[in-house]
C-alpha cells in the first residue's frame, strides 16, 4: 500500500500539472512599433501564443491616427495583471485597454506628448515622460489623470523604467548623460548616477538596485552605473566588430536587457544585425558571443521566466542555447518587429502575471 505521504505529493505533482495546462502564455506586441513603419506587422497590438512556438492568435485593433490619418508610432507598452488592464503610449496619447475583452477603457492625450513609460507593481501610477521635452508626468493608471508634473531640465524625456521593487523610478533624456532617480513614495529626484560619457539611450537596473547599465550615444556597448554612490564604474566596449551609419536611433547600441536571473547582459548591435551577450556574473562583464539578426535590433526583453529573448527584429532567441528557434509573422505571413512588447499570463481566461517591456534584472 502507498503512503499518504506518497499519495499527497502525487496530489501536488498532479495540481501543479493541471495549473500549468490551465495556464496561457501570450506575448503582446504593439505595433507599429519601429516609428510608424507598417511594414512590419502593420497597426494593432499583435497577440502570440508562446506555448505553441509563438505563432499568431489575435490582432487587438488599436490606432491613434495623426493629422493625415496614418497610425502615430507606439513609444511604449505595460501592463498589469491584478488591474486588468493594458496600456500603450503613442507621441501623443496614454491608451487603457481591458485585458479580459480588449475593449477601450480611456484614451488621453497630454501636453507635450508622451514617450515610453513604465509602471508600478500594484497597477497605480505609470511614470510618463512627456515626449522629448523637459519633464515625466506621474498618472494615475486607473483613471489616466495627472498626480504630478516632475520637472527636468535640458534633459529631452524619453526612457523610464521602475524597477521591480517599485521602490524607485528612473529617468533617462535624450540630451542628458545623468540619470535621475525618482523616490515613488515622495515623487521626487533623490538622487543622479552619472555622468555617463554621452546622452543616455535604453537602459536598464537589476533587482537589488545597486546598478545601472546604459546605452549611450556613440558607444557600441554599455556603460555601468552604481545606483549607490551614483558613481559610474564601467564602460564596456564590443570587441570584434566594426561600426558606422545605422538606419534608426542615431547610435550603435540602442538596447540593453539583463536576463531575469542577471547571469547574462544583452547588448544591440544596429550596425552589424546583431545582439551581443556578456557573462555578467563577472564586473566588468565578459562578451561571450553574439546572434545574426534578420533587421537592425533597437530593443531586448526577456519572457518571464527567462527562457526566450526578444529583440525587436522579430526573432525569439532560446536563451540558454542563444540559437534562433523561430521568428515573430503576422495573419498574412508579415514579419513582424517592434520595440514595444511583453509576456502577459493568463489562467482560465483571467490575467495571472504580467512582464514588462525592459529586460530588468530580478535577482533578489
Amino acid at each position: 500500500m502507498k503512503s499518504s505521504l506518497w499519495i499527497f505529493a502525487s496530489s501536488l505533482i498532479a495540481l501543479s500539472a493541471f495549473a500549468a495546462e490551465n495556464e496561457q502564455h501570450l506575448l503582446y506586441v504593439a505595433t507599429p512599433g519601429i516609428r510608424n513603419d507598417l511594414a512590419w506587422g502593420g497597426s494593432g497590438v499583435l497577440v502570440f501564443d508562446m506555448d505553441h512556438g509563438h505563432k499568431f492568435v489575435k490582432r487587438i485593433p488599436f490606432s491613434v491616427p495623426d493629422d493625415k490619418g496614418a497610425p502615430r508610432n507606439v513609444k511604449g507598452i505595460c501592463a498589469n495583471a491584478a488591474t486588468q488592464r493594458l496600456y500603450i503610449s503613442t507621441t501623443h496619447t496614454l491608451t487603457c485597454l481591458d485585458l479580459i475583452t480588449d475593449k477601450l477603457l480611456w484614451e488621453k492625450a497630454y501636453e507635450g506628448g508622451c514617450d515610453r513609460m513604465s509602471m508600478t507593481a500594484d497597477g497605480k501610477n505609470i511614470y510618463q515622460p512627456s515626449f522629448e521635452k523637459d519633464f515625466w508626468n506621474v498618472v494615475d493608471a486607473a483613471t489616466g489623470d495627472v498626480l504630478k508634473r516632475i520637472d527636468t531640465p535640458s534633459t529631452g524625456a524619453h526612457n523610464t523604467v521602475v524597477d521591480v521593487t517599485s521602490t524607485h523610478a528612473y529617468l533617462a533624456g535624450l540630451r542628458s548623460p545623468l540619470l535621475r532617480v525618482v523616490d515613488t513614495s515622495t515623487r521626487e529626484v533623490v538622487k543622479e548616477v552619472g555622468p555617463f560619457s554621452a546622452a543616455i539611450r535604453p537602459f536598464t537596473v537589476n533587482g537589488q538596485g545597486t546598478l545601472c547599465l546604459v546605452n549611450v550615444n556613440s558607444l557600441l556597448g554599455f556603460e555601468i552605473g552604481d545606483l549607490t554612490t551614483g558613481k559610474k564604474l564601467h564602460r564596456v566596449e564590443v570587441q570584434g566588430f566594426s561600426t558606422g551609419p545605422v538606419k534608426r536611433h542615431g547610435c550603435p547600441s540602442h538596447g540593453i536587457g539583463l536576463t531575469p536571473d542577471e547571469r547574462e547582459v544583452w547588448v544591440c548591435d544596429a550596425f552589424n544585425k546583431r545582439m551581443h551577450y556578456f557573462d555578467a556574473t563577472v564586473m566588468p562583464p565578459k562578451q561571450l558571443g553574439s546572434i545574426e539578426c534578420r533587421d537592425d535590433p533597437g530593443w531586448i526583453t526577456f519572457s518571464i521566466d527567462g527562457r526566450y529573448a526578444y529583440p525587436s527584429s522579430g526573432e525569439v532567441v532560446e536563451v540558454a542555447t542563444h540559437k534562433i528557434i523561430t521568428t515573430l509573422e503576422d495573419e498574412t505571413g508579415r514579419h513582424v518587429a517592434s520595440e514595444k512588447l511583453l509576456e502577459i499570463d493568463f489562467k482560465d481566461g483571467k490575467p495571472l502575471r504580467h512582464g514588462d517591456q525592459f529586460g530588468l534584472g530580478r535577482a533578489r
